[in-house]
């Protein structure tokens, strides 16, 4: 049974940093891809960053390009989001997401089967 536990949220003002991390447990894909989604209130989820645990260049949405880093461990399952330069609409909650499948995944949550429970960022002004 795959299970993936967020944590590292919390509150920040603008301009902070925080480290989101992901326990991934029963997830034993090497090549499959994993990534991180928010969902603020009253908006759709939004793929945030994706990245294949076999290795490759992650993709990260727009909104976070140059201020967000994903990265992983896969000795110890884990995957991280090193989140800088934090913005007011960065705020939502954030989940963790893997896929079953080997093949291409894609920034849209239809690619991942298996969720965490996320965790909340808030970024005040």
């Amino acid at each position: 049974q795959v299970q993936l536990v967020e944590s590292g949220g919390g509150s920040v003002q603008t301009g902070g940093s925080l480290r989101l991390s992901c326990a991934a447990s029963g997830y034993t894909y090497t090549r499959n891809c994993m990534g991180w989604f928010r969902q603020a209130p009253g908006k759709e989820r939004e793929g945030v960053a994706i990245i294949y645990r076999g290795g490759g260049n992650p993709y990260y949405a727009d909104s976070v390009k140059g201020r967000f880093t994903v990265s992983q461990d896969n000795a110890k399952n884990t995957l991280d989001l090193q989140m800088n330069s934090l913005k007011p609409e960065d705020t939502a909650m954030y989940y963790c997401a893997a896929r079953r499948s080997s093949s291409s995944c894609w920034l849209g949550g239809s690619a991942f089967d298996y969720w965490g429970q996320g965790t909340q960022v808030t970024v005040s002004s």
